[in-house]
């Protein structure tokens, strides 16, 4: 199945990554004398392409190619709407969070959460962040690479994760953000490259378009090419339910959550912070056709009998456990050699989902966590505090596998706790930036109460599956829990009145047209010229795969 050269390719990456990793994180300074900034924010030195790439390649992991493949099999092209749909909130991102994070200078949300609302926000949003950053950017990561390994190498999941979290932790927390944002930008390549690969292997075996679509059609099939499905649809992803329910998702996870924003934090100046992630909005077109278009290749190889899938018949059924579909298009459509480059592909995306997850945790939990508490630390102490908080979110990590295990489709699982995680945080900065008489009360007890409210609506669904609550498609939840915290913050701005001081009046845009007063840079380059762009694309995008 997989012989020596794809086993040395694997491994000689890995060490090649670490190595790279080792020497970005410590070639200006030892990681004795290191600053803070140095160490968490690269210096804020990062220019747009690294900024757009190193987003890319926290987002998409090892998790992203193995389950995107795995919806693209079974429902078609409709989870692609996660990929595209991050594209408007990436504008979002650049146009209207962009400026208050540059211009006020934070280190992490939290602390601009502080500065518009209170100190007890900050302390929320930063052990929410933590815990995020553990269960969904490590932890699943680890999971589905686990399942890869050992489906392809015959190694012991818990034994390959241990492996891998050790090296990415090693580089991660000698090195800091440096390192981690220089080994994704060789990783997105490579996770890029290793996608293309498998997309051409099942373009090339099924033929093209025509005879795909042909399969389709055969099987009644054709849905699987509609990624706008129509209202009421038994997958639970309507139209309405997209347009609905991610944005909830999309604007805490592009604009409000620390591992992934912490790219932008870093950057040289605000116009390369929003050239960057609009860069990353157009790179996120690219996933719908080479991480859930194969998956589809896949279905239709299998229906016209040119994919073995026999190894994913579960005993005693016809039923398929199309969790380890990849692995599967990786041994079957694949040459030797190349066997081991698609490897590498699934490690890079591994890697550096956890490097950036780990470098994020490490950032909360010296300035938002331990500095609360001792604020004359010094800048070394801080660094050695974050590294240890990494090495802790690891051991943590591990420990949750056997429970999400439980999951059958791994992403869902993934944005189905999103979607009870996300509703009060968009809440309280999406009030925060639009709406000057959001209070720091009303925030408070909103992130609080929206919060508990998510943990009971997730647990009784788990606990009591025939229940009315869970029988709401988790996208139409996350809407419904966000609309719930809207009006509870509103309310309680009216009960607990603000009263602003002089930095939190200046932390909300007074009109729409405020943040885009920013002239950015002349030509293709303007951070609007790009926004328009990125409209228009995915407008026609959406037309021809409605």
């Amino acid at each position: 199945m997989v012989n020596t050269a794809d086993i040395v390719i694997a491994v000689g990456y890995i060490l090649l990554i670490v190595v790279i990793g080792l020497w970005a994180g410590t070639r200006r300074k030892t990681a004795k004398d290191a600053s803070s900034s140095e160490y968490f924010l690269a210096g804020k030195t990062l220019r747009w392409p690294m900024i757009g790439l190193a987003l890319f390649a926290t987002n998409i992991s090892c998790l992203h190619l193995v389950s995107l493949a795995q919806s693209g099999f079974d429902t078609g092209l409709l989870n692609g709407n996660f990929e595209w749909m991050a594209a408007f909130t990436l504008i979002l991102l650049a146009l209207f969070f962009v400026p208050f994070y540059i211009r006020s200078g934070v280190a992490t949300l939290p602390d601009f959460l502080e500065r518009r609302y209170n100190r007890a926000c900050r302390d929320w949003l930063a052990f929410v962040s933590i815990i995020a950053a553990v269960i969904i950017h490590i932890a699943f990561s680890f999971l589905a690479g686990g399942i890869v390994l050992e489906t392809l190498f015959g190694i012991n999941m818990y034994t390959s994760i241990i492996i891998i979290a050790a090296l990415t932790g090693l580089y991660t927390i000698v090195g800091g953000l440096r390192a981690v944002v220089v080994t994704e930008s060789i990783q997105s390549v490579v996770l890029i490259a290793g996608a293309i690969i498998i997309t051409i292997a099942a373009w090339t075996k099924m033929g093209g378009w025509q005879p795909m679509t042909a399969v389709l059609q055969e099987h009644n099939a054709m849905d699987k090419l509609s990624m706008l499905r129509p209202a009421g649809d038994a997958s639970g992803m309507s139209w309405l339910a997209v347009f609905l329910g991610y944005p909830v998702l999309g604007i805490w996870y592009w604009c409000a959550d620390q591992t992934i924003v912490q790219r932008v934090l870093g950057a040289k100046d605000e116009n390369n912070a929003r050239v960057g992630a609009l860069f990353c909005g157009f790179i996120k077109i690219l996933p719908v056709f080479i991480f859930v278009l194969p998956g589809l290749f896949a279905y239709a190889l299998y229906r016209s009998g040119g994919l073995n899938v026999s190894a994913l018949q579960q005993a005693g059924s016809d039923t398929l456990n199309t969790k380890g579909i990849y692995t599967l298009m990786i041994t079957q459509l694949l040459p030797s050699g190349l066997i081991g480059v698609l490897v590498a592909a699934l490690l890079s995306g591994l890697m550096s989902q956890i490097a950036g997850a780990l470098n994020s945790i490490a950032t909360l939990a010296s300035y938002d966590l331990y500095k609360r508490f001792k604020p004359d630390t010094p800048d070394v102490k801080l660094v050695k505090v974050g590294r240890w908080a990494s090495g802790i979110a690891l051991l943590v990590s591990v420990g949750l596998l056997p429970l999400l295990n439980q999951y059958q489709s791994l992403f869902e699982g993934i944005n189905d706790v999103i979607a009870h995680i996300a509703p009060p945080i968009t809440c309280v900065f999406l009030l925060g930036i639009w709406w000057k008489k959001a209070s720091p009360k009303s925030a408070q007890f909103t992130l609080w109460i929206g919060s508990l409210l998510g943990a009971v609506v997730y647990a009784v669904n788990k606990l009591y599956p025939s229940s009315v609550l869970a029988k709401v498609p988790f996208m139409m939840m996350a809407f419904y829990l966000f609309a719930a915290c809207v009006v509870l913050q509103v309310t309680l701005s009216y009960i607990y009145p603000v009263t602003h001081t002089a930095q939190s009046g200046t932390l909300y845009w007074r009109s729409f047209r405020e943040p885009l007063q920013s002239r950015g840079w002349n030509g293709i380059g303007n951070y609007k010229t790009l926004s328009v762009l990125l409209l228009l694309t995915m407008g026609v995008l959406y037309w021809i795969f409605r």
